[in-house]
């Protein structure tokens, strides 16, 4: 069979690829290769163009046919700069000599398909994160919403997300298949709203502690997943626009619980210095409930973790949290489907206002003040970021504990007006007292905020002023 001739295409973007675009709103493209033309063909030019898929017309017109650099050896070079946030774009190349020197009549060339420019987000995180939804929900697939898999390959983006089919890390290969996860939702509503592309990039591995996360706690190399993380990213281009985080299940015990902010400030400063991104945005969510058995001290821990998540955005700049308390499970600790829908949602609200700039009504409510009566049996509780009103939905759900030097002290009535509450307690409070909302691994329904639907931030230990 007699050689094929034209242009070939060694090193560029693959099929699918979503490239990071720059703070102008542009890509790029290096592009390599060889070539090799007819015997009786001479003055060889490999030419290169960015066209869009859906009708062949260029991008724009400095992405039309441009000459590449012809290098000895019969090898190539070309680069594609500016090129326009959006898609699907089709990378073509041919090869032009003194007998076919016009575009109509060039000799074939490699192409790549289905490309766009965009942003990429991390998917990170345990089986939450890595997706373990399981039932029908309709979340289907559309171009621009594209996954650098587990094979570290580009393709359509489909659940389940982490899929380990032909995979090149197994470090995080899943011990049972996965399924639904929030993240294809969360960058449906951010291409629909910023109209480019969005590219997944799949690093998550369900049961993984914050250590294997982390470089900056255990020993060298016990953080494997973390240089899973780097070396996945600089596969599919090495810049990112963010991190898509749920976390903290495996941590829900002691020690582990009581340093969980100090060591995710740790492991966030880690992502941000090994990507070269210091101010890279990460979206994290505020644990789940689970409804299996747990002791006091797993109740205790799966507070504190919370509470750390919560203190996480506060103290962590660019650190954003959303709330999944209120979301329905498919099993004992992972949410189900259609909980999945709803928090893409609130992740890609947070992500549209704090990293884009467009607003949105994302934030959580959550508790800025509370103070004792001057008898000391009622509680008055401020709660920031509630736009409507602040109510229970479960009228027998009792949400709120208070601790003092004497124990936990029975509480009465709550009531709500607004973005205010009123505890009544069962005695008055002993010198210094704290309010948690949403004790244990599996609280009762905490308010929400009626007119977006957005269930309070957990809450553990909070001072109680005078």
């Amino acid at each position: 069979m007699p050689a094929a001739h034209g242009a070939f295409l060694d090193q560029g973007p693959a099929d699918w690829q979503i490239i990071q675009q720059d703070g102008a709103g542009f890509g790029r493209m290096r592009l390599a290769g060889h070539w090799l033309s007819k015997p009786d063909h001479q003055r060889q030019q490999v030419m290169v163009r960015l066209v869009r898929t859906l009708d062949a017309v260029p991008v724009a017109a400095h992405l039309d046919w441009q000459p590449a650099t012809m290098e000895a050896g019969e090898r190539w070079t070309a680069e594609l700069t500016r090129i326009p946030a959006g898609g699907p774009y089709r990378l073509e190349t041919q090869l032009r000599t003194d007998q076919s020197n016009t575009p109509e009549w060039a000799q074939r060339g490699d192409a790549r398909d289905l490309l766009g420019v965009g942003d990429l987000w991390i998917i990170a995180g345990q089986s939450n994160s890595a997706g373990y939804g399981k039932g029908p929900v309709d979340d289907p697939p559309e171009i621009g919403l594209h996954l650098f898999d587990n094979a570290q390959r580009w393709r359509l983006a489909t659940h389940p997300l982490n899929d380990s089919t032909g995979t090149v890390h197994p470090v995080n290969t899943e011990n049972a298949n996965p399924g639904h996860a929030p993240w294809l939702q969360f960058a449906r509503v951010l291409r629909r709203t910023l109209n480019h592309p969005i590219g997944l990039i799949q690093t998550a591995l369900g049961g993984s502690p914050l250590s294997r996360w982390n470089p900056r706690e255990g020993t060298p190399g016990s953080a494997e997943l973390f240089d899973n993380l780097v070396q996945v990213v600089q596969a599919a281009g090495g810049k990112v626009r963010g991190v898509l985080w749920y976390q903290g299940c495996s941590d829900t015990s002691a020690p582990a619980a009581t340093t969980y902010l100090d060591r995710f400030s740790q492991a966030v400063s880690a992502w941000r210095e090994a990507l070269s991104a210091p101010d890279l945005p990460v979206i994290t969510v505020q644990l789940n409930r689970v409804t299996s058995t747990q002791s006091e001290a797993g109740h205790l821990a799966w507070s504190q973790v919370r509470e750390a998540q919560r203190q996480a955005a506060k103290a962590i700049p660019g650190v954003l949290v959303v709330p999944a308390s209120d979301l329905p499970l498919s099993d004992f600790i992972h949410t189900s489907p259609v909980g999945n829908l709803a928090l893409g949602h609130r992740a890609a609200a947070a992500a549209l206002d704090q990293v884009y700039g467009i607003t949105c009504d994302w934030r959580a409510p959550d508790i800025s003040r509370a103070e004792f009566a001057a008898d000391r049996t009622q509680v008055f509780v401020s709660i920031e970021s509630v736009s409507g009103e602040l109510r229970s939905a479960d009228g027998a759900a009792q949400p709120v504990r208070i601790d003092d030097a004497d124990g936990t002290i029975p509480i009465g009535k709550v009531s709500y007006a607004g973005s205010k509450m009123v505890i009544e307690l069962g005695r008055p409070a002993n010198g210094s007292a704290w309010l948690t909302m949403g004790y244990g691994a599996h609280p009762p329904l905490l308010p929400i905020d009626m007119t977006r639907n957005i269930p309070m931030l957990s809450c553990w230990k909070v001072l109680i002023a005078e």
